[in-house]
């Protein structure tokens, strides 16, 4: 009777942390930008398959006037528990009372990268000056819309001293991945982050551009104010800048903060 009685309380017992997740699993929204949605898609889904939660997810820029840019979805008051994005875009949005003080996480540095149509020669951008050659030599540039494009525009151009050259030729990309409009020969040269470029079929990747003239572009995590799942929220924010993520963040092209 004893052992029956111990038998019954186990399964009260599992049966109640069950209903406990079940109740508790949450459907959070997470609108991520372009630089770390390699590393999210694969996290994202294990994240979900630990905890019993599931993620509706919105792909947008940190910022520039696209509808989908995650800054203009909050501003229409679409909903959402995570935003991932540009620090800096992400910091603004605290400043203006949209995402929680205190809530920002950090999550990964992303360099600037180069690509190629697949099977053209791959120019060398190895110094400075080779960049610049290669620049100058190209029939047409295509960068993003987003932090590694507002840079290559309003500051590598002119640090390398080609502006006036280069103008008539370079082309700003709005809402798609860059590398995406070079693999269609529509664009001889394509700079974006390189965790945006390696994901697209049809190109070639160069390389990262020299280190004297990089930016580097810090993604960051926050939860926005009015967030339906909080604790959830923390939780993937978390998991994503934990120890166990940095294969992944290394394997799509991002480098892990540190120290973690």
């Amino acid at each position: 009777m004893k052992s029956f009685l111990l038998m019954l309380s186990a399964f009260a017992f599992i049966g109640g942390v069950a209903a406990a997740a079940t109740v508790q699993a949450a459907e959070l929204r997470v609108m991520s930008s372009g630089g770390f949605t390699a590393a999210y898609k694969i996290l994202g889904p294990k994240f979900a398959a630990a905890s019993g939660n599931t993620l509706d997810t919105a792909l947008g820029p940190s910022m520039g006037k696209a509808p989908e840019a995650i800054p203009n979805r909050l501003a229409r008051g679409e909903p959402a528990d995570v935003v991932i994005m540009v620090g800096y875009a992400l910091d603004d949005l605290i400043k203006q009372g949209k995402v929680m003080p205190g809530s920002r996480v950090e999550l990964a540095d992303s360099a600037i990268g180069m690509v190629v149509r697949a099977g053209a020669p791959k120019p060398d951008i190895g110094t400075v000056a080779a960049l610049k050659e290669t620049l100058l030599h190209a029939k047409s540039v295509a960068y993003s819309d987003s932090a590694s494009g507002v840079y290559i525009q309003n500051e590598l151009f002119k640090r390398l001293g080609i502006e006036d050259q280069i103008r008539p030729k370079a082309t700003m990309v709005p809402k798609i991945p860059v590398a995406s409009v070079v693999a269609t020969g529509d664009y001889e040269l394509g700079f974006q982050q390189v965790s945006e470029l390696l994901p697209v079929p049809g190109v070639t990747f160069v390389g990262k551009i020299p280190e004297s003239v990089q930016s580097i572009t810090r993604f960051a995590g926050g939860i926005p104010v009015g967030a339906q799942h909080p604790a959830e929220a923390k939780a993937l924010l978390d998991y994503l800048a934990s120890p166990d993520a940095v294969p992944v963040v290394r394997q799509t092209g991002l480098d892990p903060v540190t120290p973690r």
